[in-house]
């Protein structure tokens, strides 16, 4: 384990087997087989936290990972997961346990007085030999994973001993591991990715990982690499906005003492994947040994465990342009154009798994090159969702109205893509697409358009949804300020730069932008942006911006006054923006 980069802790897996059997003995000594147990450790316990988590699977335990709260909200969310699973016990370090029981108390958590509190490491080494191993299959439960809250309420999917064994044969395969795989991560252990993904596959392999904090990677980007460089790590990964975090936050004087050529698979999920930062990346730290090819973007979510799709190891990702005003009816057009839009591909599905495109209406399947739900079958699902049976038959036993070939049942997961050339390209969430003048626009589409307009904007920083404002339904845009421009920069300057270009690409009007200061906007544990959530603030005034500009009840918001302001007949015939063009044109048929 890395604290700021330095070594803080490290565990052979004998030592590690030894630490997971006395904790098993103690849990048996205080619950039965099946209760719920919530881990909650700080970042950087990483090697605790992981004693704990195979504490409880050995001892049949179903273990609920969680993180230590740092907020009101992430008070909530703990004590929601505590109430959701029916949770018995508590594991967290001697540390953090009289804190948490002050909270508890503060908030009149009704369940505390039945929580069982257990500090693992004060269970000795020595109880391991009372350890009594459970009868475990692989339909037996190993633990809850929570979703990250990126679309709605978390929920508690069921993960199975059996479908994290697959999961883990699937990357195994996918990501071309083998004895010789060294990981690094930063990504927080109670999320799928960095628990099932970092963690759990090189145990699964048998191998060498090194893990630091996200905190520390969030306060100086650059130890990521180091860690990578130093201990000659093969795979690591994380979301798109870790990769532009190290674009703009190494300086050029560092890149020298790294040596990226050992990172054979730098894999990039959990949000859209840009061609832009893909190249960016490459071409900053290729004189560092990077490869190109080594980026490899996949896909994955909680409800299957964690990885659906992802491409062929060592081989350039699959990138295409297609025609943004085809996207927005749901069909897919190449394009040569320079306004045409660019996706990345993630890959392909591995093992059992199969992709079905489906109307999310209907139900009926897509063919090729048509937008539509993204539906997944594999042997390695979880099993649906603890105590909500309507949602989980909802999610996961969908079935496709078709006479012929597999109807299912299917994991429903909320996004939209499409297949092209048996890849899958993903284009948005199902519930944030948003409608305006009968056209569909994707947030992240106008969130990097948004990001362009002023430099002070935060990359990876802009949250685009739709909120009833002045009883119309209308587009709010959230951006975060660089830390160096919080106190300089103020809504009413920059506003119709961002309503000219927003309109121009998108043929949609800006009703409201709200100026916040660095890592203020919602993100789930993995550094997505939790769109509803901001939505929900916007609503309630609780977003607490800089500053922030809203369109007055009187301004004209009609697209034919708006092709007047932002697009001069002129400068229109002239052909100043195609993408408004063709997006007018479908407005108008």
């Amino acid at each position: 384990m890395l604290r700021a980069g330095k070594p803080a802790g490290e565990m052979t897996y004998g030592a590690l087997d030894q630490r997971a059997r006395a904790i098993a003995a103690g849990l048996e000594a205080e619950l039965e087989i099946g209760d719920r147990a919530v881990l909650v450790y700080p970042y950087s316990a990483g090697i605790e936290f992981m004693a704990a988590f195979l504490g409880c699977l050995y001892a049949g335990i179903v273990a609920v990972p969680s993180h230590a709260p740092r907020n009101r909200y992430g008070l909530d969310d703990l004590l929601a997961r505590l109430s959701s699973a029916g949770a018995r016990a508590l594991l967290t370090p001697a540390s953090l346990q009289a804190k948490l029981k002050r909270q508890f108390a503060a908030s009149a958590f009704e369940e505390s007085e039945t929580i069982r509190w257990i500090v693992p490491e004060q269970i000795p080494d020595s109880a391991a030999t009372a350890w009594t191993p459970p009868l475990l299959t692989p339909e037996t439960l190993a633990f809850l994973q929570y979703t990250s809250g990126s679309s709605g309420q978390p929920k508690g999917v069921k993960v199975t001993h059996g479908g994290l064994l697959h999961n883990q044969r699937a990357l195994q395969q996918a990501f071309g591991h083998s004895a010789q795989t060294i990981g690094a991560g930063w990504l927080p252990l109670f999320h799928d990715m960095g628990l099932i993904g970092n963690a759990l596959q090189v145990l699964y392999l048998g191998t060498f990982c090194v893990l630091m904090s996200p905190i520390d990677f969030m306060q100086q980007p650059v130890l990521w690499l180091q860690a990578i460089s130093r201990y000659r790590a093969t795979t690591s990964g994380g979301p798109n906005f870790a990769y532009d975090m190290l674009c703009r936050q190494v300086p050029e004087n560092q890149l020298a003492s790294l040596d990226l050529s050992s990172w054979e698979v730098a894999f990039s999920g959990a949000e859209p994947v840009r061609p832009e930062t893909m190249a960016q990346f490459s071409a900053k730290f290729a004189p560092c040994g990077f490869r190109r090819e080594a980026f490899y973007p996949c896909y994955g979510m909680a409800e299957a465990v964690l990885f659906i799709t992802g491409g062929q190891k060592s081989q350039n990702p699959k990138i295409i342009t297609v025609d943004p005003a085809a996207l927005s009816q749901n069909r897919v057009e190449p394009s040569d154009s320079d306004q045409g839009r660019t996706l990345v591909s993630c890959g392909q599905t591995w093992l059992d798994g199969e992709i079905a495109i489906a109307d999310p209406t209907t139900h009926h399947p897509l063919t090729p090159n048509h937008i539509g739900e993204i539906w997944y079958s594999s042997s390695g699902l979880g099993q649906g969702y603890w105590q909500q049976p309507e949602l989980t038959e909802q999610t996961f036993h969908a079935l496709l109205k078709r006479d012929s070939e597999k109807a299912g049942p299917f994991l429903r997961t909320g996004d939209l893509g499409f297949l092209h050339q048996e890849e899958l390209f993903i284009t948005g969430r199902l519930h944030d697409v948003m409608v305006f003048w009968g056209i569909n626009h994707y947030p992240h589409h106008i969130e990097q358009t948004v990001q362009t307009c002023h430099p002070a904007f935060r990359q990876n920083g802009t949250a685009a949804f739709a909120a009833p404002l002045h009883g119309q339904e209308r587009l709010i845009i959230v951006q975060e300020i660089e830390r160096r421009d919080r106190n300089q920069l103020q809504a009413k300057g920059v506003i119709e730069t961002v309503r000219r270009k927003v309109f121009q690409e998108h043929f949609v009007d800006v009703a409201a932008l709200l100026l916040l200061k660095p890592g203020r906007l919602p993100r789930t544990p993995s550094g997505k942006i939790q769109r509803r959530t901001c939505q929900t603030h916007f609503a309630a005034g609780t977003l607490d911006p800089l500053d922030a500009w809203q369109a007055p009840p009187t301004q004209p918001s009609d697209p034919a006054t708006l092709v007047r302001r932002y697009l001069n007949p002129l400068t229109y015939l002239k052909g100043y923006t195609a993408t408004a063009r063709h997006h007018l044109r479908h407005w108008l048929s």
